[in-house]
Parts: structure tokens; sequence; C-alpha cells
């Protein structure tokens, strides 16, 4: 026993049976407090406004708001307010969803009070907790490679200074090029990164590290 105030919990899922079997779970334990609940992520936001609590059990999959953009919203209004994603899912795109979303936490639902208890706790210090499976997904996607752009070294040069920001016209000045070829250039590298735009392939640049 501490004198410190118990960390208040919210809950959010679309199914009252696990929202209900979750509230039991924080009432076994002294130094968690159930504050909230929602059954979807629109009624996540607008509680979480009202309420802030300190820690989010947030589900990802839910008809009425999905919980990543919920998450999404919620730590760009209250950056201070912990979501720990409880999901049944595993799939890669949810778990780097919710991640970037601002998810300290990726945990299933298969979880021991135990294991959730100890992930909230370490929210609210501001530690992660992520289940094996969410923990593979980041992994692969660390040592997965990026794809493979065919760029010239000419056309490294080019991007590099759309990096930089510059025209069609002062990159011809500057490589000592003609107009027309700078146009081609920055056509051949917008079709070899699959680019709409040279917004789009500065951002995929700076992404895939195409440039120094």
């Amino acid at each position: 026993m501490t004198d410190r105030p118990p960390i208040r919990v919210m809950l959010v899922d679309d199914h009252d049976m696990v929202r209900k079997g979750l509230a039991m779970f924080l009432d076994t334990f002294e130094d968690l407090k159930l504050v909230g609940e929602a059954s979807g992520g629109h009624d996540a936001v607008r509680l979480a406004n009202t309420i802030q609590p300190d820690v989010i059990l947030m589900d990802l999959v839910m008809p009425d708001g999905d919980g990543v953009t919920a998450t999404r919203l919620i730590r760009e209004a209250h950056p201070e307010i912990q979501v720990i994603a409880l999901t049944s899912f595993k799939e890669d795109e949810l778990v780097r969803g919710a991640l970037q979303a601002g998810a300290i936490g990726y945990l299933l639902k298969n979880a021991t009070i135990d294991e959730l208890a100890q992930a909230i706790r370490a929210a609210k210090s501001g530690r992660p907790t992520l289940a094996a499976e969410a923990a593979q997904v980041l992994v692969m996607s660390a040592t997965r490679p990026g794809p493979e752009y065919r760029l010239t070294e000419r056309e490294r040069e080019v991007l590099a200074l759309l990096v930089e920001g510059l025209t069609n016209r002062q990159i011809a000045q500057r490589l000592t090029l003609s107009h027309s070829t700078v146009k081609f250039h920055v056509s051949s590298i917008l079709s070899k990164l699959g680019a709409s735009s040279r917004t789009e392939a500065v951002s995929l640049a700076l992404q895939h590290r195409l440039v120094s």
C-alpha cells in the first residue's frame, strides 16, 4: 500500500461483456480505478476529453469509430493520456497503426489479469508493453528490406535537389543541364518511385533514405 492515488483507467470496447469483465478485473487491484467506459471510438474521444483518465484500454475494431483513429485523436489532444491497445487481432497493419497513432502498449485479449495490471502501471510511468506477437511485427518491419528503386546516379542527384526544394530551372543551373533534360529526369524519377507528384517523391526519398 502507498499513499499514491490509484491509476484512473478508462475502458473502450463495443462488447458489454468484455467491459464488465475488465471492470471486475480492475476492481481486484487497489491501485487501479475504473473511471469511465465507452462502446466506440467516437464516444471514447468525447469521454476522454471530459474525464481525462491516466490510461485507456482501447479496443481497435469497433463499428462506431475505430480504435486507431480514436487513439490518435486522444493522444493529439491529451498527450499525457496513455493508451494501451487491447484487441483480439494481431494483424501487421493494426499493430503498426496503433503504435503510430500513439499507443504505448499492444496486448491481446488473452493476456492474464496480472499482465494487464502490469501494463497499466507501466503505461502510467511511460513504459511500453508489447505482446510477443506485436513485438514480432516490429522486428519483421525493421529487418524487412525496403523497396528497391533503380535510380541512376544522375537521378539521385536530381532527387537530392528536389528534396532541397529546388525548381527544375534551379536544378538545371546547379547541375549544368538543360531544362528539358531535368524535366526528363524528374519524370523518370516519379515513374520509378511510383509517385504522383514531386512532394510524394520527396517523401519517399526521405522515408527510404534514397539520398544522403
